[in-house]
């Protein structure tokens, strides 16, 4: 299915919708999750949390989303956090150059490349206004930060770009208060801001939107001492450096220099077998590894991990190898100390980085599981039992004869143990598609029958099989079924 048709069902079947779209001055890029989508972004955290978190022992804070200037200043983002934008001097319209010009010239310029060389492919193709064919400016930098003011002072505060800087100005006193050991993960969820130029196609660029991140410390001369380097050697990844993306396992990545070392490669696999549990094709996905002039600023080594969908590529997470770039940009501007102790030695430890956008991630969750039966002529959203926003919807054949009462009973009984869906109106069959759009995986019907033997159908949402089971074996076979792996 495409994007289309993925929009279409996040629209009807309430995933996600604009914000403030009542208004004509809504501002693009602001998109907000229904109930449907709530119920999936809410199993997708807690499935990441599983995977990643507990598996190793990490902690999870809830930073600020307001910042202090310096701590910006200290990060880079204050001078470096920046796309490169051109401005038509007959409309005034403004666009990314980089984008522009690759869709235009199909010309791919990193954005991070010198300014000079977005205008020389400009003046070289010819590129005009894409609204009124006027010609361009010269291309300047603008920075994506948003600006606060806070107090009556209207003292300078940004919302942040990334949630990872409060863990880094966090370390010392997390390290020191937790009995912290290297190497020592902290996680952060929430919501980050981006003055993006041109958001676009819903959830894949906004301007709020949701990161869940993970920074390890670690002892840089420790690399390739990984404790679980065994549990995930094995696990093959599709790496992307120059040519085609060529699956091999971790142990296989290492040993042949794709991966730099075993602590890079040990993420890189445990964050293929989380993908690989949201449902998503991990045959259409990579890691790509980027030039000196794709990668951020503050990474040495980087690796994005990309899946295909039906409109290109999409980045989900990035992989960064930040060394000692956060600690000690922090430490020189703080005047504090983010040494630590690792066993007798003092290190400054380094960061490796996962950074994981939800909002896109659920996207290619919901493309790569949205099925057209034609044969049944239905649409089914074929999601992990486990993610779906509703496990099971119980249904009255009728409203009438006592088997509403008898359906409401047994929806008081479930309903606290799961995502449970009460539905008395409609035809059974169009009752049966609604909840084949939203992904539930079981549909439970009370009939005449439930009256006689305390027994119903319970039918399945893949292969659409109905078998009869008793109401008291409901619980368990439910809850066996949406259990996380």
């Amino acid at each position: 299915m495409n994007y289309e048709e993925v929009m279409k069902l996040a629209l009807e079947r309430g995933f996600y919708f604009p914000s403030c779209e009542v208004y004509a001055d809504a501002q693009a890029g602001f998109w907000e999750y229904g109930p449907s989508g709530v119920g999936l972004k809410n199993k997708f955290l807690e499935l990441w949390r599983r995977e990643l978190i507990r598996r190793d022992g990490m902690l999870e804070i809830d930073g600020s989303q307001i910042m202090s200037k310096s701590v910006f200043e200290a990060s880079g983002h204050l001078g470096n956090f920046a796309d490169p934008i051109i401005k038509c001097t007959k409309c005034d319209s403004t666009f990314r150059a980089d984008r522009t010009i690759a869709e235009i010239a199909q010309i791919e310029i990193p954005e991070s490349a010198d300014l000079d060389e977005f205008d020389n492919a400009i003046l070289q193709n010819n590129i005009k206004c894409p609204k009124c064919k006027g010609d361009f400016d010269k291309t300047r930098k603008f920075n994506m930060m948003f600006r606060v003011g806070i107090g009556p002072q209207d003292d300078e505060a940004y919302l942040r770009p990334e949630t990872c800087q409060s863990i880094f100005v966090d370390f010392p006193r997390l390290f020191k208060t937790m009995r912290g050991k290297l190497p020592f993960g902290i996680a952060q969820v929430g919501k980050s801001f981006r003055n993006e130029i041109a958001p676009r196609q819903s959830l894949l660029r906004l301007r709020e939107f949701y990161q869940a991140e993970i920074e390890v410390f670690c002892n840089p001369s420790k690399l390739e001492e990984v404790e679980n380097f065994s549990e995930i050697e094995n696990t093959v990844i599709r790496v992307q450096t120059d040519a085609d993306p060529v699956s091999m396992t971790c142990k296989e990545a290492v040993e042949s220099g794709v991966i730099p070392n075993k602590f890079v490669a040990y993420y890189l696999g445990i964050l293929t077998e989380f993908y690989e549990k949201t449902g998503i094709d991990i045959t259409k996905s990579r890691f790509r590894k980027l030039g000196d002039k794709e990668k951020a600023f503050y990474a040495e080594v980087a690796f994005d991990f990309e899946v295909e969908t039906t409109i290109g590529w999409l980045e989900l997470v990035a992989c960064n190898y930040r060394s000692d770039y956060d600690l000690s940009s922090h430490a020189v501007k703080s005047k504090e100390k983010f040494e630590v102790m690792d066993n007798d030695e003092k290190v400054l430890p380094h960061v490796f980085e996962i950074s994981m956008g939800i909002d896109r991630s659920l996207y290619t969750i919901l493309e790569h599981s949205l099925k057209d039966d034609k044969e049944h002529e239905r649409v089914v959203l074929s999601l992990k039992p486990y993610l779906a926003p509703v496990h099971v919807g119980i249904l009255s054949l009728v409203k009438k004869d006592g088997l509403k009462e008898k359906t409401d009973e047994i929806y008081l009984q479930i309903k606290r143990k799961c995502d449970a869906f009460l539905d008395h109106s409609g035809a059974i069959g169009r009752r049966y598609r609604r909840l084949d759009e939203i992904g539930a995986p079981f549909a439970v019907t009370v009939d005449h029958q439930t009256l006689e033997d305390e027994s119903v159908t319970i039918r399945k949402r893949d292969s659409m099989e109905q078998s009869r089971v008793k109401i008291l074996e409901l619980d368990s076979i439910i809850s066996e079924s949406i259990a996380f792996p």
